[in-house]
């Protein structure tokens, strides 16, 4: 068979269900195998960009590693993002590409470029195939790197020469690569010393991170949790990683979390790191962070223990039995962490998150309204973009269920969530697919709206539409003298509902708390793609809010009289 044909037969014995992306010159080879036929599904995005955060999200959503192809040159260079937020965000991703013919390889040939080269510093692994013989080999290495240790980006890039070529396929039982061994356990008296220390402090917290659902180790996060009567705060990239309705969830630390979060993690005299990172976003003034606590790490990868904060005790591991070996160790004392419990409930009341109710409508109130419509509900899968829509989606809506909640971390990717959406819906189609997006994010990647209808991949997307890149208005004023620069949108143009009705999908536009819960009921409902706009008091910033550089604990509050005037 050729080598484009062995690329569809190495997805089918790798179980790839679907794959994303859009045809060009150097890819052309596999798109005519694709013809041929295959059990893989093919989504046909409107830009590569949107192919490669369509396979991030179908990852995110099945905990399965996500495909996406594109040509060369320009094709290639698309996926630079989705590549890079994969590789910020730990999301298994293989990135196929085509390239220029092996011969022309370093001629600056039509729509050549080192795409191995550009891409070095964000994935685990690339590489350029220049024999045939090789592609079941190098493919096979590749969904295995890209979903083993800590999960992550991997590229492939095929000339169109090779795909062309003939070879006796035989795909590889095993994979042989002696310089990649990831931890396949923790080390026992690292774990027994994990455990001591729990066992030995007043108020401990679990500080869990994104790497417990790539891990698929959330039940046995929970059984720790419930075991030790352990406090659990979760990150921005982990939400939905530990129920967020449990006793025990002391809500999500960092940059716009609650004050009552941030005070729980930094007043801790433990902090048990579960597959975090300890993020500046997280930290604030690293100097000041959890200043009294012992840090307990534990990660699947060696390079982040004390990268960033010194471990007191740190286990390397695979997540899933080293929690499950931690909550063995740990012997319960009855009521040790109770006034600690308490002490973090009483904060909560005391801090609770806050905003001025009335008109205009307010976002806080949106993404309320859509928890309100959705309560109880455990097919529901949130996505975002990048912004303030995203802190208020972190702070206002619950989620119970592992791999609910879809988001660009560590990039801050805008335009995200469209996308993503759509290969949440390709890996979960009996799953309500709900995208917050920003005005700002929406105009990046809008044109997958029609990828969402004409694949029969219905998503809702709610545009929390303050006419501003809301963000950057929100630094601009706090911290730039209100100096307002560059950051008009205008709420009405374009008109997105009109918008959303020229790409086949339902549009609705809001103003009001009533128009605004009788769109949302009706858009959840209808089964097909909508937009509904919901305009937005653009004065409203998003608190708490943590200053960049400041310690976590020196949060700014809501105050009505320090509004910024319109």
């Amino acid at each position: 068979m050729t080598g484009a044909d062995a690329i569809l037969r190495c997805l089918e014995a790798e179980e790839v269900e679907v794959m994303f992306g859009l045809p060009g010159g150097a890819i052309l080879p596999l798109y005519d195998a694709m013809a041929r036929g295959t059990t893989v599904r093919h989504v046909l995005a409107r830009h590569e960009q949107g192919a490669g955060h369509m396979a991030q999200g179908y990852a995110r959503a099945s905990g399965r590693v996500g495909v996406c192809i594109a040509t060369s040159g320009p094709g290639a260079t698309n996926l630079v993002t989705p590549i890079a937020d994969a590789w910020m965000d730990s999301t298994p991703l293989v990135a196929i590409t085509g390239q220029v013919r092996s011969t022309l390889i370093g001629t600056d040939a039509f729509q050549e470029c080192d795409i191995t080269g550009i891409t070095i510093p964000i994935v685990k692994h690339s590489w350029l195939v220049q024999d045939v013989r090789e592609l079941p080999e190098i493919l096979k290495a590749a969904f295995h790197v890209a979903r083993t240790g800590r999960c992550g980006p991997v590229l492939v890039d095929v000339p169109r020469d090779v795909q062309e070529a003939e070879l006796d396929f035989v795909f590889p039982d095993s994979v042989s690569l002696p310089g990649w061994k990831p931890p396949r356990r923790g080390h026992p008296r690292q774990i027994t010393a994990a455990a001591q220390a729990v066992a030995a402090a007043e108020r401990p917290i679990l500080y869990v991170g994104g790497g417990v659902l790539n891990a698929h180790a959330t039940d046995e996060l929970l059984a720790l949790a419930e075991h030790g009567r352990l406090p659990v705060v979760t990150t921005l990239m982990a939400k939905g990683a530990f129920p967020e309705s449990h006793e025990l969830h002391a809500g999500w630390p960092g940059m716009h979390g609650p004050k009552w979060s941030n005070w729980a993690l930094n007043k801790a005299d433990l902090v048990v790191a579960v597959g975090a990172r300890f993020d500046d976003r997280v930290t604030g003034k690293l100097s000041a962070f959890a200043p009294g606590a012992t840090v307990v790490h534990l990660d699947v990868d060696a390079a982040e223990i004390s990268k960033i904060r010194h471990a007191d005790v740190p286990v390397v591991g695979p997540l899933r039995p080293v929690l499950a070996e931690l909550t063995k160790a740990l012997e319960p004392v009855a009521g040790r962490t109770g006034p600690w419990l308490r002490q973090i409930a009483e904060w909560r009341e005391e801090y609770p998150l806050r905003y001025e109710e009335g008109e205009p409508l307010k976002p806080q109130r949106v993404l309320e309204t859509l928890q309100e419509l959705t309560a109880g509900r455990d097919d529901v899968v949130w996505t975002t973009g990048v912004g303030q829509h995203q802190m208020w989606a972190m702070q206002y809506l619950q989620c119970d269920v592992p791999r609910s909640f879809i988001t660009s971390g560590g990039l801050g990717t805008m335009g995200y969530g469209i996308p993503a959406a759509v290969g949440a819906k390709a890996a979960r189609p009996d799953a309500t697919v709900v995208c917050v997006d920003g005005d700002g994010c929406f105009q990046m990647t809008q044109q997958e709206l029609a990828t969402a209808v004409l694949e029969e991949l219905p998503i809702v997307v709610v545009i929390v539409n303050n006419g501003y890149l809301g963000m950057v208005r929100q630094w601009q004023d706090m911290f730039f003298e209100e100096r307002f620069s560059q950051i008009h949108l205008t709420q009405g143009l374009p008109d997105y509902a009109m918008l959303a009705r020229a790409y086949g999908g339902v549009g609705f536009t809001v103003e009001s708390d009533d128009e605004l819960r009788e769109a949302l009921r009706e858009a959840l409902a209808s089964g097909r793609t909508c937009v509904v706009d919901a305009r937005v008091d653009p004065r409203e910033h998003c608190f708490p809010m943590i200053p960049a550089g400041a310690a976590a604990v020196d949060t700014i509050e809501f105050d009505a009289s320090e509004r910024v005037v319109a």
